[in-house]
This record gives C-alpha cells, structure tokens and sequence, in this order.
C-alpha cells in the first residue's frame, strides 16, 4: 500500500468575500495570457503536458477546463472526455483506452475525468468487480510513475465540493433548459450516495497520492475562486518562459489579373437572419 502524502489545502473559513466581477476577469484573462507562453512553450520544446480534472458532478471541473483552453490552440492544447468503454474496451487492459488519449511531443491533453473513474464511480456504482477496483490502486501509482520517468508533466487536480452547494447547482440544472442535459441518472444517484463516494475518494487518494504525482485540492464552492486557485496553481507547477517568435509581416495584396466574382444568384446565401432582428 503506498503511504498517503499529505495534499498541501486552503484553510477553511466559514464566509469568503466574493471576489467582484471586474477583478476576476482582469486576473483571469492574465492568467489566460500565460496560459498561451505556456502552451507556445510545451510546442517549441516538444514536452507533453497531462492535467487530470476530477472530482464531485458539479464540482466545477468542466467550467474551469472551459477557460483553461478558452485562448489556446485545439491542435496543441486537447480535452479528452470519454464515454462509457465499448465491449471490445471493457476486454482490454484498462488503462489501454486512456493510453492512446496521450498527448504527442509538443501537446497537451487536459483530461474531463480519466482512469480515476475506476475508483470513483466504477467503484461506488458497482461497475467493476473487487479484484478489478484493487488492481486498480496497485497498478495506477505503476502506471503514473511510468509516465512521469518518460517525461511526461502529470498534473492531478481534485475539486471539492461541498454537499450543500452540489445539490443546489444540480437545483439550478433542472430549472435551465440550456443546462439540463448536464444532469444525468448517475449524477442523481451522487446526491444519495454522499458518504461512498466521499470513502472512495479518501481511499483513492491514499493509495495514488504519490511524490511523483500528487494529487491537488480545488475547493470549488466559489467557482471563480476555483478557477484562479487552479489556473495559478498549475502554472506555478511548470517551469516554462516566454519563446521568441519571428516577426511576421502581411505581404502585400498582388494587382488584380481580371478576375470577376460569379454573380450572387449563381450560389447559394445563408439568409439574413441577423439583419431581421434590426427591423
């Protein structure tokens, strides 16, 4: 059993001020500006860059992802959310599916949920038998180690939520048709099954909170905290700088050699759809 390494926390206090609109979107789009040097860092010198999103349905993980890469470029920077594994998938190794999501020299994958699902919902849920779940915890430290001596930057973060605030964002989803699809039976199922996922969570850390990979707390009650909290933390884990780019000049537009653009009738126009909210 690997011993437990204690996850440096934010001390709790009961009231936090809320952080104004205007400054969380002044620090926020700052540290969106050093989320590209550090994307443009992780291309030029080819590293390969994996940050683990998990935690509570909720919990913030999807919200923060979204301005993680809100800025960066979709061939560098990739979200990996996979669905339920196939039937060919559930016959293989069960780390195979996760493998082939890695990033490339010069990428980053930012994972919406990973192989920690076998000891979250898997576990709780009754997914994967007993033997499958202790597998799980003596393979996992392996395998991250064996990511990390190839060279690979492991970020782990876990975001907490509290019971309270999950089940009033789950609240919030129900009464929003455009965030209803967010709740699915198995999130419901979470509400009643508070306390196995809180023991899952606990012994899943005891067994994968390693040196070479440990895991990292987001309290997520204030999501603009969160977000801050885990965007400034996760760039103060890489030791990138600035790369010098080359100049890059528009070259002049060449004289015309006679073309003429087809009439309009000839091709097919979106209608105007825009212009009909003007009249």
């Amino acid at each position: 059993m690997a011993k437990s390494r204690k996850v440096e926390k934010v001390p709790k206090t009961t009231v936090r001020e809320r952080i104004p609109a205007k400054v969380y979107e002044a620090e926020l789009f700052r540290l969106q500006a050093e989320l590209v040097t550090l994307q443009e860092w992780v291309r030029s010198t080819g590293q390969r860059l994996v940050v683990i999103f998990e935690g509570r349905d909720a919990a913030g993980k999807g919200s923060t992802i979204k301005r993680v890469t809100q800025y960066l470029n979709p061939r560098v920077a990739r979200i990996a959310a996979l669905p339920a594994p196939s039937d060919r998938e559930r016959t293989q190794w069960y780390f195979q599916r996760y493998v082939a999501q890695l990033p490339a020299a010069g990428e980053m994958v930012l994972f919406d949920r990973s192989w920690y699902n076998r000891a979250g919902v898997e576990r709780v849920m009754g997914f994967a038998t007993n033997d499958e779940y202790h597998r799980f915890l003596h393979q996992c430290p392996i395998f991250e180690r064996m990511l990390v001596e190839d060279g690979v930057l492991l970020r782990k973060y876990w975001f907490s939520v509290s019971d309270a605030e999950q089940e009033a964002r789950f609240r919030s989803r129900l009464g929003d048709p455009m965030r209803r699809w967010k709740l699915s039976p198995m999130d419901l199922e979470s509400i009643t099954r508070w306390e196995e996922y809180s023991r899952a969570k606990d012994q899943m850390m005891v067994h994968t909170d390693i040196p070479e990979a440990p895991w990292w707390v987001v309290e997520s009650d204030d999501k603009r905290r969160a977000r801050l909290n885990m965007i400034s933390h996760l760039l103060s884990t890489v030791d990138y700088r600035e790369v010098q780019r080359l100049p890059i000049e528009l070259p002049p537009r060449p004289p015309s050699t006679g073309y003429i653009r087809p009439p309009r009738d000839t091709q097919n126009y979106v209608p105007d759809h825009a212009g009909t909210l003007l009249s």
